[in-house]
């Protein structure tokens, strides 16, 4: 990565990091490097470094760089903070574990983890020798009672939390782990860069789905990990490579994309997202909103500390149970009924039967009565007349 030590504002490192004019025709967009390989000049003599596209790939790699940026600017400037990107989000997941974890160790996860992340622990990793325990990541005394003494490698920690949207204390979680000799992994997916970064906060990996926020047009699926220490970054490099599970250089071009209306984008979702809770929270068939950046909300000092905004999640739960619920959903219009998050339009769904579908009867199960927002980009005023005749 070319040094750019002035380039500390998010807002600029998102539309240049990685992203330098092309050499050859200076194009101010990087080149879909659409290649599988690359002609060396001799045995041996790689041109750039480049041989085959699942080692390294140019345009994949304007986009690691400009995910390591956005994350840690100054440490990236100065190439040791160092971004990875995956074909999806669970992809970097299981890459991530399986370089730091072996059979026999040990992880902390959330008491209330994305679906998806749980079925990778207990279905796919399980098999494999790797045991977790389910913990309530806002309660650092119950995260360091977690832990296996020895065996834990990982404290893996969501905040905001997917659906319920609790809000864990990342630098007070990276004493609990460093103190264990594990290392805190953060999935910044819900806040993004621009609204949080663990790093700087004593995380020592991030992980995304750069399906959402960091695409954030719905039509591209990645994932990321960033990582601040060489050693670790090079292990996740390695196994990257040797795994090969990387994103493509067209997903990759779509993400840096989307990227560079991040700032603008977050902000209006927050904007968004702090009307529709207003509404809710006084709406006679809701029981419960749950937002960071209700006063009321458990975590709303912790998010107001090491977050710029509350973002654009938004759940709540109503009258009626499961079955009102799942009314709710089915009767909305302009809030699409889908699973994902973080695009520009409004998305709908039922947990508990979409995507948390695969933590029924676990610990991590979720309330029936619960309905998840992704408050999209729309007017507000559409968006609100909608959810007045979901609810009915």
């Amino acid at each position: 990565m070319t040094e750019h030590p002035s380039w500390t504002q998010l807002e600029t490192v998102a539309l240049h990091a990685g992203q330098e004019p092309d050499a050859l025709t200076g194009a101010v967009v990087p080149p879909i490097y659409q290649v599988s390989t690359y002609a060396q000049d001799g045995v041996g003599g790689l041109r750039g470094g480049y041989e085959y596209s699942r080692s390294a790939n140019p345009t994949r790699d304007a986009l690691q760089d400009c995910l390591a940026a956005l994350e840690d600017p100054f440490r990236a400037s100065a190439g040791t903070t160092r971004g990875l990107a995956f074909a999806s989000g669970l992809a970097a997941e299981d890459t991530l574990l399986r370089a730091l974890c072996a059979p026999g160790d040990h992880v902390v996860i959330p008491d209330d983890a994305y679906g998806g992340t749980y079925r990778l622990f207990a279905r796919v990793l399980g098999r494999w020798g790797l045991e977790h325990t389910p913990a309530r990541l806002t309660d650092p005394e119950a995260v360091a009672a977690a832990v296996v003494p020895g065996r834990t490698k990982v404290v893996w920690v969501e905040t905001p939390t997917n659906p319920l949207l609790r809000v864990a204390d990342i630098a007070a979680l990276a004493d609990v782990a460093h103190a264990a000799g594990a290392l805190l992994v953060v999935d910044n997916t819900f806040a993004s860069p621009y609204l949080q970064q663990p790093l700087l906060l004593g995380a020592d990996v991030v992980v995304h789905s750069t399906t959402k926020y960091l695409g954030g047009h719905s039509d591209v699926v990645g994932g990321a990990l960033v990582a601040r220490d060489p050693e670790i970054a090079e292990s996740l490099a390695y196994h990257q490579n040797a795994m090969g599970a990387v994103a493509g250089p067209f997903d990759a071009w779509l993400v840096l994309r989307g990227i560079k209306t991040l700032a603008v984008r977050m902000d209006r979702h927050c904007t968004n997202a702090r009307r529709v809770v207003a509404m809710l929270a006084e709406h006679p068939k809701v029981t419960e909103v749950l937002y960071p950046g209700l006063e009321g909300h458990d975590g709303h000092d912790v998010a107001a500390k090491q977050m710029r905004d509350y973002g654009g999640m938004v759940s709540f739960r109503v009258v009626g149970g499961e079955e009102a619920a799942v009314a709710v959903c089915d009767r909305a219009r302009l809030f699409t009924l889908g699973e994902s998050l973080g695009g520009v339009e409004s998305l709908i769904e039922h947990p508990g039967r979409m995507t948390h579908a695969s933590a029924a009867g676990s610990p991590l199960e979720v309330p029936a009565d619960l309905v998840r927002l992704s408050v999209g980009l729309e007017h507000v005023d559409d968006l609100l007349a909608d959810l007045e005749q979901a609810l009915g």
